[in-house]
């Protein structure tokens, strides 16, 4: 096993601040995190390991990293460390250290570039805000694996020796595929509320089944979650909805009555029915959630969000006249969707991206009449490739016909960049050239001049000059 978990290649000519950006940064940027810096990142924890038994202190891994090992998946995430020295021997053992959490026991461990959380030993006593302990007594492994949150995260491994323990039997739901809470699930959720939307996220991920205590504990706890900042609750949906299965993980976030309280836009579309002609799969929300399940593997950000949000229009603008219509839905999900966004705190241009993605998300149905000035423009937005996607996953999550997306993938094949989105023939400054005042009338001007450069009528400066001289040029 151990052979398997660490692998050194070397990295003797390396610059480790180059990984330490890597690996300190959000989720977003380790995703991608290849086999060469993993195995940095595993070397480096394999020394902070040795170096603490070497001065007679138990260190072990802890958490995320050993249920992954166990399981094989592959993944490439944060190796925590957990150890029976104090914080203040840990600073005192290694060069560079950050006292980030000493009030909880947790010292960052800088080594070879890396940052890595070193724990000691710890039982946490009461709570007062439904997120931290309100103190803590330090402890061993055994009291430790106690105040973790779901068994399958409540297990240590010693590197050195290549031995696993599990002390709330992990290893058996791993095997089981359940999702468990350690103890009693009501107040392992107290401890931090955020544990429910975890919960969720690990048995959609990971394909298990959330045991039933622990489910029961979940939907009567849901409400709770308003307790937690917004930064975190968008984070836990953002990887729910990056990691695999986002589709079960929304379907269970509706069951469990959480989606109710995070996102109730989206709960909202449960029950509103829409024409079966063209969405034969069901309603809205039973459309969102087949067009979850329809994302490929890691999805960027902007897509994942748009095709949660894309249709949150319906449900304010669903009229019945010959037949069920959501007129302008696009427009009214796009004012929805940012103000979802900000008041979960995402990112201004994650927010921008996603409006901008279920704004033009019915555009695609017209791309056949478009003039080929406006295609072109069309075509040439920067959110262009998340908005095809959106459009094959909508189209492929209701009726089928892809005939507007195979349009667009030959026009983008067709077009090179230069003629998809050229450089303008003219400026302001060539009309001023000409004797023209700036003015309203020189974005006229240029604007067509545009349009006609894109429509491939004129191809040359001087013909550009010529049509300005001809129709806006007083004469001499």
């Amino acid at each position: 096993m151990r052979g398997a978990f660490f692998s050194f290649t070397g990295f003797a000519n390396r610059d480790p601040t180059t990984y330490f950006f890597i690996l300190s940064k959000p989720e977003k940027y380790r995703v991608s995190m290849n086999d060469e810096v993993f195995e940095l990142q595993r070397q480096a924890a394999l020394d902070i390991i040795s170096h603490l038994v070497h001065h007679g202190y138990t260190a072990l891994f802890a958490g995320g990293c050993v249920r992954d090992m166990l399981m094989g998946t592959g993944e490439r995430g944060d190796i925590d460390i957990v150890t029976d020295a104090t914080p203040q021997t840990i600073a005192a053992l290694f060069k560079h250290t950050v006292a980030v959490g000493a009030q909880f026991g947790v010292i960052v461990v800088v080594h070879r570039g890396i940052p890595f959380e070193v724990a000691t030993f710890r039982s946490d006593i009461g709570t007062t805000d439904g997120r931290h302990p309100s103190h803590i007594v330090f402890t061993d492994a055994e009291h430790d694996a106690q105040r973790r949150d779901f068994t399958v995260n409540g297990m240590f491994y010693d590197p050195l020796t290549d031995k696993v323990f599990d002390y709330v039997k992990g290893k058996a739901d791993l095997e089981a595929k359940i999702i468990r809470a350690i103890g009693d699930p009501a107040s392992r959720f107290r401890e931090d509320y955020l544990r429910l939307l975890r919960a969720i996220r690990f048995a959609a991920r990971f394909e298990f089944t959330i045991e039933e205590a622990t489910w029961l504990a979940l939907k009567a706890g849901a409400a709770n979650i308003t307790g937690i900042s917004a930064e975190r609750i968008f984070a836990e949906h953002d990887r729910m909805l990056r990691k695999p299965h986002p589709d079960r993980a929304f379907t269970l976030l509706a069951e469990s009555g959480l989606l109710a309280y995070t996102l109730p836009e989206v709960n909202g579309l449960q029950g509103l029915e829409q024409p079966p002609e063209f969405h034969p799969e069901g309603d809205v929300f039973a459309h969102t959630i087949k067009a979850l399940g329809l994302m490929g593997a890691a999805p960027s950000s902007v897509l994942a969000w748009s095709v949660l949000l894309h249709d949150i229009g319906k449900k304010v603008t669903m009229q019945v006249t010959d037949r069920i219509r959501f007129n302008n839905h696009d427009q009214a999900g796009a004012c929805l969707a940012e103000a979802v966004l900000l008041r979960l705190r995402a990112p201004n241009t994650l927010c921008e991206a996603v409006c901008a993605c279920i704004d033009n998300h019915m555009n695609f149905m017209n791309v056949k009449a478009m003039r080929l000035s406006t295609l072109k423009k069309f075509l040439s937005r920067p959110t262009m490739p998340s908005e095809l996607e959106l459009h094959r996953i909508d189209c492929l999550a209701s009726h089928g016909n892809l005939e507007n997306y195979c349009f667009v993938k030959e026009k983008l094949a067709e077009f090179v960049v230069e003629q998809l989105k050229p450089e303008p023939l003219l400026r302001g400054n060539d009309l001023i050239g000409l004797g023209l005042a700036p003015g309203k009338l020189f974005g006229t001007i240029l604007d067509e001049l545009y349009d006609l450069q894109l429509e491939e009528k004129i191809h040359t400066r001087e013909e550009a000059l010529e049509i300005v001289r001809s129709k806006y040029c007083p004469l001499p």
